[in-house]
């Protein structure tokens, strides 16, 4: 499941552009991040905001917590990160209210721990050679163009220490190598990148640094009033392309599907999972979707129904470092089981499970590849609460909307990562 972490940059940490918000104080390994996290949606996707300075931009750019902000989005389960700010132009064409889209950076700061691998014995060289996401800078450009909005698709940003802004000789010479000047990005990326969470940073030009001498050079205030009159924009951006995010990661899987129509009788599209399976960066995306799900989440035991049930289990359990049982047809299982009836469209069939697979509170995930008709991971609940377990969720990779499937599964919380339209 696709989580958006935001970074707010000044102005841009508003809880307005969200629903359903709640606000969250956590701590983290490395101490606690700059503020509260603001977790709501955007359309329907999840997201989580963060204030980089605070709320009340009251923590300068040397002394923001970068290790704890990015752990802390990394613990909610968070797959991207946008992080906002305001930058100074080094470059004529680049002009005050324009957005830009950094794709390099070089690193001027000298105070700031910028690793998450500083201790003894743990050395790790990451790379960092393309160290903004691609995929999201270009998507994020898109919708650029479609609003119309004057934008750069390509600039070297120099982070610099801060919080005071350069001098004019200091301006002269970064303006020999990068395109715009900002006190934040770094270390936040290569954090980013280290826990592997594809990154990316959609930047204000306020004002021209103070290299331009028929500009007034660049003040805090300045930053503010520029910001205040161009949040607008990166705001519209954030709630256009967020919903495509998700989407872009629900159709990666969805591609991978095979359908099969009339199988294993007329009038039948089958959504043939093998397909998935045979793909490692589509299995690796699916395995990813739960297990951001459920990792923070008490889970004793994953419960697969048979049969490519117990192949996501499986995966799942290990991933979870929990147990994996398998609810088996009727014969298939060679201990003392229960078993459950149930109808389907034809006659009746049944399911069972060992009598000693869960213990009375187990916190049970129950998994199967798709449902349409729901009977048969009802039956599986109804074995699970048998013996005592609780239903922690009841997960599917495909769900076949048109078929009400999880009209049968009520009161137990359901998820499935994509839809199928029956006929489609």
């Amino acid at each position: 499941m696709v989580k958006i972490g935001v970074i707010g940059g000044s102005g841009l940490d508003d809880p307005k552009i969200i629903t359903d918000f709640k606000e969250k104080k956590v701590n983290t390994p490395y101490g606690w991040p700059s503020s509260v996290l603001t977790l709501g949606k955007i359309h329907g996707v999840e997201v989580v905001i963060i204030a980089r300075h605070g709320k009340k931009h009251e923590i300068n750019p040397t002394k923001v917590n970068y290790q704890a902000n990015i752990y802390a989005l990394k613990q909610e389960g968070c797959t991207h990160i946008l992080a906002t700010s305001a930058v100074g132009s080094l470059k004529q064409e680049i002009e005050p209210g324009d957005l830009v889209f950094p794709d390099q950076f070089i690193d001027f700061t000298r105070f700031r721990k910028n690793t998450y691998f500083d201790k003894y014995g743990d050395v790790q060289h990451v790379g960092m050679a393309e160290p903004f996401s691609s995929e999201l800078r270009k998507m994020m450009m898109e919708e650029c163009e479609q609003l119309k909005y004057k934008f750069h698709k390509k600039a070297t940003i120099v982070i610099i220490e801060g919080p005071r802004f350069s001098t004019k000789a200091e301006s002269f010479m970064f303006k020999n190598f990068a395109d715009i000047i900002g006190m934040t990005t770094f270390p936040e990326i290569a954090l980013a990148n280290e826990l592997e969470i594809p990154y990316a940073s959609i930047v204000m030009s306020t004002d021209y640094d103070c290299w331009k001498d028929d500009e007034e050079p660049v003040s805090f205030e300045m930053v503010l009033s520029r910001m205040k009159d161009n949040v607008e924009k990166v705001k519209q951006i954030l709630i256009r392309v967020i919903p495509k995010i998700a989407k872009k990661d629900e159709d990666f899987i969805k591609n991978k599907i095979r359908t099969i129509p009339n199988f294993p009788k007329p009038g039948i599209m089958f959504r043939d999972i093998t397909t998935l399976l045979l793909d490692s960066q589509g299995m690796k995306k699916t395995v990813e979707i739960f297990y951001n799900r459920y990792k923070d989440k008490k889970i004793d035991i994953v419960a697969g129904i048979e049969s490519r049930g117990f192949i996501i289990a499986g995966i799942l359990a290990d991933k979870l470092n929990v147990g994996m049982v398998p609810i088996r047809k009727k014969g298939k299982l060679p201990h003392d089981t229960i078993r459950q009836d149930y109808a389907l469209e034809y006659g009746m069939d049944t399911i069972e499970i060992h009598s000693d697979a869960i213990q009375p509170g187990n916190n049970v995930l129950l998994i199967d590849d798709l449902i349409a008709t729901g009977g048969t991971a009802r039956a599986a609940a109804q074995l699970i609460e048998k013996l005592g377990g609780k239903i922690e969720e009841i997960s599917f990779i495909v769900e076949l909307p048109d078929l009400l499937g999880r009209e049968k599964l009520k009161p137990w919380p359901v998820f499935s990562i994509i839809n199928f339209e029956e006929n489609r």
